[in-house]
């Protein structure tokens, strides 16, 4: 068994097996990116997407960053940290299906 994460062809490899005949894998694989494409828009749009059973999607906005002075905590000399501009990022979080399945 490879160590790491699943990677998709496994990954539809494995849907595709859970089904028999009844899905094939080119079924599988345009399932998978249709669900993709889905989120890309939804998070796009509201800002929120939910694979049930599974994650939840949320798109976080942060705000710009002044330059600042600072102390590198390594070396610990004072440094300037460089401003950041204003940002979208995505956050996911477990939904409780998940949370219970590992505990």
């Amino acid at each position: 068994m490879p160590k790491g994460p699943l990677s998709k062809s496994a990954l539809i490899q494995k849907i595709a097996d859970q089904f028999d005949e009844k899905l094939t894998r080119k079924d599988v694989k345009g399932i998978i990116e249709t669900v993709a494409t889905i989120g890309h828009s939804e998070l796009k749009k509201n800002g929120l997407f939910v694979v049930p059973g599974l994650i939840r999607l949320v798109v976080v906005k942060k705000p710009a960053t002044k330059e600042r002075k600072g102390i590198n905590p390594f070396t610990k000399e004072e440094t300037i940290f460089k401003a950041k501009p204003a940002r979208k990022v995505v956050k996911g979080r477990p939904v409780k299906a998940v949370k219970d399945a590992i505990a």
